[in-house]
């Protein structure tokens, strides 16, 4: 049986959405035609030259890292990104990315740092966007009006959920009102009040049609002044997300924990560095692949005793370690997005068989080649 890449495209669409990547990102096919024969796919963290030349002709390269992150204006042999592209055109192969989308997918990219830790994930440390930011309309009008300021909603773009459409709730109740000097009340007179029978409209409408919604109640409601509430609808949960949280099968010290962090990644220049109370006992941990400071108040406030995560700059660390007891393990970007590379793999094997040959690449493609223990001068 033959793999096109379409097919595979289309398997690592479904397993690692595209609207998920960040909208900074850039994912996808890279070259390649979708519609030529794949005979195999390589997983790496990144497109260096030696990863590359380990891609077969007619192969695939799957990459967790762009290439071509950044806007380009050329692709010439001549220039070192340019060279890769036309290593792999001259070789009939091809490169996608996976990178943010398969960092918030479920399984990603800190799931699969998770697995290699050996913690049972429990919720996302950043979960994504549930669609969409949502309002609620909640506007009081005799009943009636009820009918039409409904459909004048409806127009306007409010009363849609899901596949449904003129969506809404009402409950009859009593309003009340004392019209001023000033007023031309639709109903009763200046200087009594008013009781009368309206009716609790309630729809649902997008955030960003929250102007379009207002024009159309105050067209469609009888009253000089309607009473109504706007109330922002708080995202839910989705399971996707940068970031996870997961418990060990028992707490142990969290200097054993650093420990098994550096017996459990493969070994880079970088090494794996820890900050915290080395008697502290650790259970849940927050992990995220990559880096992964700008997520330290979100590891604070998750009710974790650890933070595993990569590029760990020296002041927000220096500053979470004063406001929190969350212990760091900071390990190489690198590192801690090789394990995600089974887990590609993986899923590949899954979809296609002996149909496509699937490998990892074992190249370490962390940029730090050189290290010095301490007391040594060779150079």
């Amino acid at each position: 049986m033959s793999v096109r890449l379409y097919d595979v495209i289309a398997a690592l669409d479904d397993a690692y959405p595209p609207q998920l990547a960040h909208d900074w990102d850039s994912v996808g096919l890279v070259c390649g035609d979708p519609a030529d024969v794949v005979d195999s796919v390589t997983v790496a963290v990144d497109a260096t030259a030696a990863v590359v030349d380990s891609v077969g002709p007619g192969g695939l390269l799957l990459a967790h890292h762009p290439l071509l992150l950044r806007g380009v204006d050329t692709v010439a042999a001549s220039t070192p990104k340019g060279a890769l592209i036309h290593r792999l055109i001259r070789n009939g192969s091809a490169l996608f990315t996976a990178h943010t989308n398969a960092d918030a997918a479920s399984p990603g990219v800190s799931d699969a740092l998770a697995e290699a830790l050996d913690l049972a994930v429990e919720e996302v440390l950043d979960p994504a966007p549930s669609g969409p930011a949502l309002d609620k309309w909640v506007v009081f009008v005799p009943g009636e009006a009820a009918e039409s300021l409904r459909l004048a909603l409806f127009a306007a773009g409010a009363g849609q959920i899901g596949d449904y459409s003129q969506c809404s709730w009402s409950v009859t109740g009593a309003g009340q009102f004392l019209a001023g000097a000033g007023a031309s009340p639709a109903v009763g007179a200046i200087g009594v009040v008013e009781r009368l029978p309206e009716d609790r409209v309630e729809v649902i409408a997008p955030a960003r049609l929250r102007g379009q919604v207002l024009a159309a109640l105050r067209a469609a409601h009888p009253y000089e002044e309607p009473a109504f509430d706007v109330l922002s609808l708080a995202a839910l949960p989705t399971g996707v997300g940068i970031g996870r949280i997961g418990r060990l099968s028992a707490p142990e010290r969290f200097a054993d924990f650093a420990a098994r962090v550096n017996a459990a990644l493969p070994q880079t220049s970088w090494g794996v560095r820890a900050a915290g109370d080395p008697d502290a006992p650790v259970e849940r941990v927050a992990v995220c692949g990559g880096a992964g400071d700008s997520l330290l108040g979100a590891a604070r406030a998750a009710g974790v005793q650890a933070y595993v995560t990569a590029d760990l700059r020296h002041h927000p660390a220096d500053e979470h370690r004063r406001a929190s007891s969350v212990g760091l393990v900071d390990v190489a970007h690198w590192a801690s997005e090789y394990p995600w590379c089974s887990q590609a793999a993986d899923l590949l094997r899954s979809q296609f068989g002996a149909a496509l040959m699937v490998t990892v690449c074992p190249v370490r493609t962390d940029p730090w080649n050189i290290e010095y223990p301490k007391g040594s001068d060779e150079s």
